[in-house]
């Protein structure tokens, strides 16, 4: 009986071991299908991942993004919904769910999940660098021109936000202020292609 009892316990045990290094096994795989540019087949793998376990959220969240890279921003933004629904506090899902809506050039949706993560961090470098993106997609140039400086004083070695910067001066004319903001984006960065281009005109 006790010997029964001891073999039950070691293939419960070695069940245990083995799904655990599948399950182990398929994150490496997906993993290395993203490096590889596979991300059909390593979202695949995240899908027995999504729907219960400690690693559902972050499954759903990564099944976005692989989503995505596909271009499937639809499927993409299904994901990070769920995810967000399943954890209302995460920045994650509303940063992802804001990537599939701008490639969709929705911007004012998109800027509304960037304004949710503002409320909770108010200078959270990737929320505000995807806000810029909707405001030029806006055409709301005088919006970000105050918006870049603003995060431009905060993050004073950034060239994405002085280029925003530039760009918001220049769409309004102001060509003198415009080649000011392009210059220090030069200082930051020598070989900045926009900035040169701009300045030799």
């Amino acid at each position: 009986m006790f010997r029964m009892i001891s073999l039950c316990m070691m293939l419960c045990c070695c069940n245990g071991l083995a799904l655990a290094e599948k399950v182990e096994n398929r994150w490496a795989a997906s993993y290395a299908l993203e490096a590889n540019g596979h991300y059909e087949q390593a979202a695949a793998l995240m899908v027995p991942e999504m729907s219960s376990g400690e690693a559902s959220e972050f499954a759903l969240l990564r099944y976005g993004w692989l989503n995505y890279l596909q271009g499937n921003y639809n499927d993409a933004i299904r994901a990070y919904g769920r995810a967000l629904k399943r954890n209302q506090r995460s920045v994650d899902a509303r940063l992802g769910i804001a990537l599939p809506l701008l490639a969709q050039q929705r911007w004012r949706e998109a800027r509304k999940y960037l304004l949710q993560v503002l409320d909770q961090s108010p200078y959270d470098y990737t929320a505000h660098i995807r806000l810029m993106i909707c405001e030029e997609g806006l055409r709301q140039w005088k919006q970000l021109q105050v918006h870049a400086q603003n995060i431009a004083a905060h993050y004073p070695t950034d060239t994405t936000v002085l280029i925003y910067l530039a760009r918001a001066y220049a769409w309004q004319g102001v060509t003198e202020k415009a080649k000011s903001a392009y210059r220090r984006v030069l200082i930051r960065n020598t070989l900045n292609i926009e900035a040169t281009r701009f300045l030799a005109k």
